[in-house]
């Protein structure tokens, strides 16, 4: 119903965000990591997810569309509800959670307020599941070269593209994230230039 939400940011509480669109404020659930880059009285953009329940009409909203699908990631896995996805995102960044899904960290996981040591196997398990398969091959990282890259760069590359497969994106969006970039550098660095990418219109 509600793709994103772009107003002036007019209030800003504990997991709330309310953002004035034309006369009307929009209250937004969100996380620490949102929050953190509002500012009361300048414009923004959230990209929002609006959860219908039975006596349940709640809308959320997110700084980036990467944090929105970890959001719906979460959520989607059976006992995991807004509240402890929202605890999971604000402990952490949909780069840390994606590390923690394909590294198998519990611990990253349980930081998060309300989440327990089951409810972290379950996220691990449920949502390497949903790995893509295509991102485990036929994916390009070469750049420009136009020649595959070495094979000592095969697996930080597969283990980046699982991780970005985890946020949602398909093989076709990681490739093109991946693409030409150093695979030297640490795991978690790979991943954030491959959101940041993605991020970039």
């Amino acid at each position: 119903m509600f793709y994103y939400l772009d107003g002036t940011v007019a209030e800003i509480l504990p997991y709330l965000a309310v953002i004035d669109c034309g006369g009307v404020g929009y209250a937004c659930k969100t996380t620490n990591n949102t929050l953190a880059v509002l500012k009361k009285g300048q414009r923004k953009k959230l990209y929002t997810y609006l959860n219908v329940a039975e006596n349940v009409f709640e809308l959320y909203g997110f700084a980036t569309q990467s944090e929105l699908n970890s959001f719906r990631l979460l959520i989607g896995v059976s006992g995991v509800g807004p509240k402890a996805a929202l605890a999971i995102l604000s402990s952490g960044t949909p780069e840390t959670l994606a590390m923690s899904i394909v590294t198998g960290d519990e611990k990253a996981l349980t930081a998060a307020p309300g989440v327990g040591k089951k409810i972290a196997q379950r996220i691990i398990l449920e949502l390497k599941d949903k790995m893509s398969k295509e991102s485990a091959g036929g994916l390009d990282f070469s750049g420009n070269r136009g020649a595959p890259a070495p094979a000592v760069f095969g697996n930080k590359a597969m283990e980046a593209a699982q991780a970005l497969a985890v946020l949602g994106y398909s093989s076709q969006e990681v490739s093109v994230a991946l693409k030409g970039l150093d695979m030297d550098q640490p795991l978690e660095e790979i991943v954030r230039q491959g959101l940041k990418r993605m991020a970039t219109p």
